[in-house]
């Protein structure tokens, strides 16, 4: 007998890549009772070992790396997995999913079916090919995190597919007529070098390519970032009805790429070996959604400058040719973009489907403007977006597009306070912080920077610094006249956000993860810039000092330390840093 069991909870979200992974822990941190059903056996998407795209973004422009969860889960990956080892990087992604109380993972499980009440959803229901059972869940929102917008044709949601015409929002980089190509799918390849030279014989079903089919495609297995993304199909065809004879014809691209590398003569590949060769293709692009607002190209080139900013972007406009591999010239047109440019709330959610959110490659964008957007780092701060919109809309009883409407203002501040950067949008300190009285027994740098509400260095802020060191050992306070009811205390650490390669370190930083692996492959290490271990001790007189919490192992750059006393003062210790550093950067201290 097949089982059927019901979920009832405030927020599903349907698909488990970064967006997804984001939106259901940004909720269920903020107290929604939350599913997060997923078709695959891993989190992550195109992230996941089974694609094995690193996460890109906009951290290649100084002071744009996205923080947030997704800053958390890559440097907890940088400490579990130094060697950038792909099963590893799979466990990191359970676990911070897995760890959280209020959030229910249905892994293996493909949402095939909705049920509306008019203009709302009323459940979800996938089938789980492991259990062999059918799951149903109730919920007050929805969030389709799918990539493919699976719940478009399930609930009537409304969706657009393809090109649009250059005229129809005057965007420089789309074409004459609208069309519904797409940029295709690729299986990326991983190779090992070996210290002796090893054979590789080719199936006859793989394609025999000639030096002419490599113009602007000539791979470099020397290069650490080298993973043959360019092996790319299916844009001229339905990426998603089309997609088992898409990734056919993509295996076959690849393996006759692999035998031309090693048999071909013209690579010095005699030691290299075939490690890796995805059966899954990644996918760039789909099901669009439409929100109440379409983002196009010129909301991008002009700064991205809205009320409702969530998120923010950076990668170029990089869009590819429908053709793919075939196509004659390069693969990709790129334009840059203005970094960072802000991404608006109004992309997130139906504009005819009353509860339901999106967040990914998905979101309410036109082709062009999704060219941008859809990469994993951009996607992922838009999920913590929408989750944490969706655990505000439960707490009001609001309708994602309400919470715009009554709640934009604690949207923003709430994604603020989580280590969000939002462009232009400042975050608002608290009265306890801006009255205390701010001392240190040493420092550098400006003191008053830790309490201005701007976390990084970025151009918007004149490039200029904006933390304070504190001496390892040394410390910094906050005194009150009066002793104070305090709930929390907030610090925001230097991750060292630009991941620069600091004098002697040789650690290869281009990419969150590896593709090819040579024995010389680098071992990479926490940032030297971060706090380590640190102390935090409470005064209820302003002249005695107690310890009340210790942090040996910390991996974060937002700690957030709830405290739940009265006292007079509260003083930060750093005492470690992940390196021989001797003063630790801080870039805010706020208490609550």
């Amino acid at each position: 007998m097949i089982r059927k069991i019901v979920h009832e909870v405030d927020f599903c979200v349907v698909g488990g890549g970064m967006a997804g992974l984001c939106a259901a822990i940004a909720a269920a941190r903020k107290g929604a009772k939350t599913v997060l059903m997923q078709e695959r056996p891993v989190l992550g998407g195109n992230a996941s070992s089974e694609i094995r795209m690193w996460i890109s973004g906009s951290a290649g422009k100084p002071g744009c790396r996205e923080t947030g969860i997704l800053e958390d889960i890559q440097l907890e990956n940088l400490y579990y997995n130094p060697d950038k080892l792909w099963p590893v990087w799979d466990g990191v992604l359970w676990n911070a999913a897995n760890r959280e109380k209020n959030l229910e993972l249905l892994l293996n499980c493909s949402c095939c079916d909705a049920e509306m009440d008019g203009s709302r959803i009323v459940s979800v229901t996938g089938w789980q090919m492991t259990s062999q059972q059918w799951h149903t869940v109730k919920a007050k929102l929805f969030a389709d995190c799918s990539g493919d917008s699976v719940l478009a044709p399930l609930t009537g949601a409304a969706y657009r597919v393809g090109r649009e015409s250059k005229y129809e929002f005057d965007e420089n980089i789309s074409e004459e007529s609208a069309d519904l190509k797409t940029m295709g799918n690729s299986c990326l390849i991983q190779a090992r070098k070996l210290d002796h030279p090893v054979k590789f014989v080719s199936p006859p079903w793989a394609l025999k390519l000639t030096a002419a089919d490599l113009q602007n495609r000539r791979p470099n297995l020397q290069a650490s970032g080298e993973n043959f993304w360019y092996l790319e199909l299916g844009g001229n065809r339905d990426t998603i009805g089309d997609a088992e004879a898409i990734r056919d014809d993509l295996l076959a691209l690849a393996y006759g790429m692999w035998d031309y590398i090693k048999n071909s003569g013209e690579f010095d590949a005699d030691c290299w070996q075939l490690d890796f060769l995805g059966f899954l293709p990644g996918k760039r692009e789909s099901r669009r959604m439409v929100g109440d607002l379409l983002m196009n190209q010129n909301h991008i080139t002009s700064g991205g400058r809205f009320e409702d900013t969530i998120a923010f972007g950076g990668w170029p406009l990089d869009d590819h040719d429908p053709d793919g591999f075939w196509h004659i010239g390069r693969p990709c047109v790129q334009v840059a973009t203005p970094a960072p440019y802000g991404i608006p709330y109004r992309t997130l959610y139906s504009k005819n489907i009353d509860n339901l959110f999106f967040a990914g490659r998905n979101i309410s964008m036109t082709h062009a403007a999704m060219s941008s957007t859809r990469v994993m780092a951009t996607c992922a701060v838009i999920g913590q977006a929408a989750g944490t919109a969706a655990a505000i809309a439960v707490k009001y009883g609001l309708s994602p597009r309400g919470v715009y409407l009554e709640r934009l203002n604690e949207l923003q501040q709430t994604l603020l306070k989580d280590d969000c950067f939002l462009p232009f949008v400042d975050r608002e300190i608290s009265p306890l912080t801006a009255s205390a009285a701010l001392t240190a027994s040493s420092h550098t740098g400006d003191l008053e920077l830790l309490r201005n509400g701007i976390d990084r260095v970025n151009h918007i802020y004149g490039g200029t610094e904006q933390s304070a060191s504190i001496p390892v050992g040394g410390y910094v306070q906050y005194a009150f006249d009066k002793p104070e009811e305090l709930s929390e205390l907030r610090m925001v650490f230097d991750s060292d956000l630009d991941r620069r390669t600091l004098p002697g370190d040789g650690v290869e930083r281009s990419h969150s993860m590896r593709a090819n692996t040579k024995p010389d492959s680098p071992t990479m290490i926490m940032p030297k810039t971060l706090v380590k271990s640190f102390r935090v001790d409470i005064s209820t007189d302003d002249e005695n000092f107690e310890p009340f919490f210790t942090e040996e192992l910390n991996l974060c750059r937002l700690v957030r330390l709830p405290l739940g006393v009265k006292a007079k003062a509260v003083r930060l210790i750093p005492l470690a840093m992940w390196s021989d550093y001797g003063s630790a950067a801080l870039f805010a201290l706020d208490v609550y």
